[in-house]
């Protein structure tokens, strides 16, 4: 809890004082700031002055739901490798840098430059000859990237929006139940997810219901925050249609 008493400065008596330990160590590091400029690391970013305990919150949260869909796509392309194979010459690696080098420029040609919840839906489009993991992973990257309001990382002013991260959970569960059920005109999963000849793999249903969890504790946390209630939806989730985000 933060308190307040009275100390001598220089035999000046009546200046306050704040006693609070969280308070002193950010005085005291940035001094420590001033003072050693440019000469220290890059752990010690000037930037995390303008960051506060939500905001950090929110970064973690981010680098969370990027490394559960990398790991998504990776585990798509390795299940299906005919997808990787309609583009020659590209691997995993190639297709994992194409979607997480830079979400503010999400426009590829071979997905007629769809986006979002746009290039989701081309996974299961029956005319789509393309790559559907590529689509796939392309859609979900710029979904999350609207969800936190197009920004790489949060600092003390931004807000979020509770509703388009709510929003964002209850697609990645729409897509889930879509991966699991939707068929093409062969009766063949558009792409195969969990079950193996003879066997089921449920690892696939363990890192989505990840990714679930990460974006519904950041709506909620923003909820509480911002004072704005969530509009629940109440779906089906086999009839439902993706949230706009």
């Amino acid at each position: 809890m933060t308190f307040f008493s009275k100390r001598h400065f220089n035999n000046q008596p009546g200046i306050l004082f704040c006693a609070c330990p969280q308070r002193i160590a950010i005085i005291c590091l940035s001094a420590c700031l001033i003072l050693i400029g440019g000469c220290g690391s890059q752990s010690m970013r000037i930037q995390n002055l303008a960051k506060s305990d939500i905001s950090m919150v929110g970064d973690s949260h981010i680098k969370a739901s990027n490394e559960l869909l990398e790991r998504l796509i990776r585990k798509l392309y390795k299940r299906n490798p005919r997808e990787l194979k309609k583009n020659a010459g590209k691997t995993i690696n190639n297709r994992i840098e194409q979607i997480f080098a830079n979400p503010n420029n999400l426009l590829f040609n071979e997905l007629g430059n769809q986006q979002s919840i746009d290039a989701m839906l081309l996974s299961f489009s029956p005319g789509f000859k393309g790559d559907r993991v590529f689509a796939l992973g392309v859609g979900v990257r710029g979904m999350l990237f609207r969800a936190y309001n197009e920004q790489k990382e949060l600092f003390m002013l931004d807000n979020l929006d509770a509703q388009k991260l709510y929003n964002s959970a209850r697609n990645i569960e729409i897509l889930a139940w879509r991966l699991a059920h939707r068929r093409d005109d062969h009766g063949k999963p558009y792409l195969l997810t969990n079950s193996t000849a003879g066997s089921v793999n449920l690892s696939f249903e363990r890192l989505i219901g990840k990714m679930i969890a990460v974006q519904d504790m950041m709506a909620k946390i923003t909820e509480h925050r911002t004072k704005r209630t969530i509009n629940k939806i109440v779906h089906g989730i086999a009839s439902a249609v993706f949230l706009p985000v």
